[in-house]
């Protein structure tokens, strides 16, 4: 190995003694001679400062060839070869970054330093096996490296692999006893192994360690609470719930969770008082703080325990009751609970300024669509747009709604609108190209979706709808494979485009790609009538009238409206006198 060589002559050129150029000295009174430049051998010394010097100015791809180039003239270097892997990953290179720790560890098996990136890398790509079992080796090599106890024992833990987890934590804090983190991941292992004392311990002992930690406390809270449900209402558990809660805000007094939790407790212990104390306070913080209402979302909200989030709103609008942000949470929790008359009074005070006052005003009329009340979803977002009329999206929400009153024409001059406002609006061209197809105007249809591609030429959904309109219209079929083609390197796995592609082949004759590819889509959307007919069309061009016949009636189940012509090839394949069931 010629690490020691290496450093020592990266070394010496920092000092100056691996210049590009060197100076003859000249004797006492002789004339100066000229500069003379010297060709520096090409050593792996010389190529490696060379990489670093690239490295540092971002020019990774110089840096690699550099060290590429040192590690021919020493291939017997783990260190340039692990420089090499640390460069490939600086790029965005794994593959190449994994070929070469692999190579290096296939050389030196045991080298820390190649084991620690060889486990980062693999964790970075979710190979948890491989990440594992590297920093295993790392641990057996170089038993104090304590930050690769952390992150081995908590993807043990990840896995729920929790004998592993304590065998990992438990040598973390016997090589570090004044380890905190290795004792607050103890009380978590006990704690969810049941063994509830021995957690306790852990997570007291972790606060001796560093006592202004909040997540202990947290953890000891639970803990009490857990054993509260045990044993009924017991005064002394109480007692200690509410100690430590007023410790961790004593400590941290602006700690959001912990407000929250506190304001939950006290109601639930009758402390009504408290409770509006606590949280009514937290209300009019949410008013300049965003984390108030972030909070709520993450561990309320996102857990669905939509029965707490009532309790915190109604003793938070006390002490802010016009605040929009608890007013949209408010009308999103009415929903998610099926009161959508509540939750449409909240949306509604939601005030004009408010981040979130296009939302209230977007889920107010989804649920009237949703009550199938389109004519006053329809009255609302006009008013709405008389009140605010530069809102692109509420011109394009009321197209919709005319859209499916099957009202084209003034889905259309809705949508126009909207572009009158913002003239690149991908979605409102798309919209209006599908609003002009289910009108029958194929050529407008077509032109909108043109409009969406030369403003998105990846936008999947308008390549496949111009492609399929192009199929379906018997046309431009070369143009409309390519589209579609297009569309599915984009969305790869998607029916709808998938039997599209199908469609075109359908068009051109062939047969079995066209059965190809239109039983992928059905297998990836059983459901849909429109596929299932076709699948039924190409099993008839293919003489197969039993398998026609099956699919042709799966698309006769499953569509909702318009069934004359489904109908109609059923009994073309079954006789007149047999009735469609």
């Amino acid at each position: 190995m010629k690490t020691n060589v290496l450093l020592i002559t990266v070394i010496l050129s920092a000092a100056g003694l691996l210049s590009g150029c060197t100076m003859k000295q000249p004797p006492p009174g002789a004339k100066a001679p000229e500069l003379v430049l010297v060709e520096r051998p090409d050593t792996s010394y010389y190529l490696y400062t060379e990489a670093q010097i690239h490295r540092k100015k971002g020019d990774l791809e110089g840096a690699i060839q550099y060290l590429q180039r040192a590690i021919s003239a020493d291939e017997e270097s783990i260190f340039l070869k692990r420089e090499l892997a640390s460069v490939y990953l600086d790029s965005k290179d794994t593959q190449n970054a994994l070929t070469m720790l692999e190579k290096v560890l296939g050389e030196e098996p045991d080298d820390v330093e190649t084991l620690m990136l060889y486990g980062r890398l693999n964790l970075e790509l979710k190979q948890l096996d491989q990440a594992k079992a590297a920093f295993e080796k790392v641990l057996e090599g170089d038993p104090k490296k304590e930050a690769v106890y952390t992150t081995l024992g908590r993807l043990y833990m990840s896995s729920d692999d929790l004998p592993n987890a304590h065998r990992i934590f438990e040598k973390l804090v016997d090589h570090y006893p004044g380890s905190f983190v290795g004792y607050f991941y103890l009380g978590k292992i006990y704690a969810r192994q049941g063994k509830d004392e021995m957690a306790r311990q852990s997570f007291n002992k972790t606060l001796v360690l560093e006592p202004r930690l909040v997540e202990p406390r947290f953890e000891l809270i639970d803990l009490l609470k857990k054993q509260r449900k045990g044993e009924g209402s017991d005064t002394e558990i109480i007692s200690r719930i509410l100690s430590l809660y007023q410790e961790l805000l004593k400590e941290h007094p602006r700690n959001i969770r912990a407000g929250l939790q506190l304001g939950l407790f006290y109601d639930e212990i009758g402390r009504a008082g408290d409770a509006q104390r606590i949280l009514s306070d937290l209300g009019r913080r949410s008013r300049s703080e965003k984390t108030v209402l972030s909070a709520i979302i993450r561990q309320y909200f996102e857990e669905k325990r939509f029965d707490l989030i009532t309790v915190l709103l109604k003793y938070m609008l006390t002490g802010a009751p016009e605040s929009s942000d608890l007013l949209y949470l408010s009308g999103l929790t009415f929903n998610e609970l099926g009161e959508k008359e509540k939750a449409i009074v909240q949306f509604g005070k939601v005030a004009e300024e408010s981040r979130f006052y296009e939302n209230a005003v977007v889920n107010t009329a989804l649920i009237l669509q949703e009550q199938k009340k389109i004519g006053r979803a329809i009255v609302y977002l006009t008013e709405v747009i008389g009140k605010v009329p530069g809102n692109p999206e509420f011109r394009l929400f009321l197209a919709t709604l005319f859209e499916e009153q099957k009202e084209y024409e003034k889905a259309v001059e809705s949508l126009e609108k909207g572009l009158a406002i913002d003239a690149n609006n991908q979605k409102i061209h798309f919209r209006l190209g599908v609003v002009y197809d289910k009108w029958g105007r194929k050529e407008a249809c077509i032109a909108a979706m043109k409009e969406v591609i030369r403003l998105n030429p990846e936008h999947a959904n308008a390549l496949n709808y111009l492609g399929y309109t192009y199929a379906d219209l018997g046309r431009n079929l070369d143009e409309a494979e390519d589209l579609i083609k297009r569309a599915l390197v984009h969305k790869p796995n998607d029916g709808y485009i998938t039997d599209s592609l199908g469609w075109v082949y359908y068009k051109r004759g062939l047969f079995e790609k066209a059965l190809k590819y239109i039983k992928k889509a059905v297998s990836l959307v059983p459901d849909d009538p429109i596929i299932l007919e076709h699948l039924g069309d190409v099993y008839l061009e293919l003489k197969n009238r039993e398998k026609a016949l099956e699919f042709y009636q799966k698309s006769f189940d499953n569509q909702k409206e318009s069934k004359e012509e489904i109908e109609a090839k059923i009994r073309e394949l079954t006789g007149d006198g047999q009735q469609v069931q």
